[in-house]
């Protein structure tokens, strides 16, 4: 059987005792009845993982001792930006989910005209929501690695600091083009519901931005993504079929 992972924000090493944040203690000592002795697996973050045995388990606190760390690598030698129009609901939930399983490095929630005008008082406690969706993910998935989920921003202020070589916007409307053979980090931004806005895509257009089309059907905003990103790792990354 698996060990269970769990991620901390603590910086872990080899022989070190610590006590386990209250989440994944509640989940340890309450959900899972794990007992003093029983082994399970931590990460940080950092790249490594580390085995690790339960010194105590009670309903307040959870200590465990580190083993040697692992350094397994289970990072795509794809490295997507994924900016993502914030949607209303649980839309943006479930994209920053499903993406940190598929490999996705970085997460930029945007703010656009169609999408959900989230107030600036919201951001950061949304922005932390996310994080620890994807820390999560990232226990479920086996990586070893977070990505990083931004700070919400103005469509205009991503596109001004974006930087990968390979930059699309997912568009339906698009015609199918050309896609180089080789690339290694792709900026890739995908709208609300109702598309980004005529001027939006301009903008993005200006910025290097090419378009991206994935077939005749219209996909949802948080389809969309998901479905690019398959697609993308299936031809540079690393999902075999």
């Amino acid at each position: 059987m698996e060990r269970p992972r769990f991620f901390t924000r603590q910086v872990l090493a080899e022989g070190s005792e610590i006590e386990l944040e209250a989440e994944p203690a509640r989940h340890i000592a309450r959900t899972l009845r794990m007992q003093p002795g029983d082994r399970l697996v931590l990460f940080d973050g950092s790249g490594d993982e580390y085995p690790g045995e339960l010194v105590t388990a009670d309903k307040r606190h959870v200590t465990l001792r580190c083993g040697p760390a692992r350094t397994i690598d289970r990072e795509s030698p794809l490295a997507v930006e994924l900016g993502i129009a914030i949607s209303r609901g649980d839309r943006v939930d479930w994209v920053v989910q499903k993406a940190t399983e598929l490999g996705v490095a970085r997460i930029a929630p945007l703010l656009t005209t169609r999408g959900l005008n989230l107030p600036a008082d919201r951001r950061e406690k949304k922005r932390g929501h996310w994080q620890r969706i994807a820390e999560s993910a990232c226990e479920q998935c086996g990586r070893n690695c977070v990505p990083e989920i931004g700070f919400p921003q103005p469509l205009d202020s991503w596109l001004d600091t974006v930087d990968a070589p390979l930059r699309l916007i997912l568009d339906p409307r698009a015609k199918p083009g050309d896609l180089p053979a080789q690339v290694g980090t792709i900026a890739l931004l995908c709208g609300p519901e109702g598309g980004l806005e005529d001027e939006e895509v301009k903008r993005a257009r200006a910025a290097g931005f090419g378009t991206l089309q994935l077939g005749p059907r219209i996909l949802r905003t948080e389809t969309a993504p998901l479905a690019a990103l398959a697609v993308l790792q299936a031809r540079w990354g690393d999902l075999r079929f």
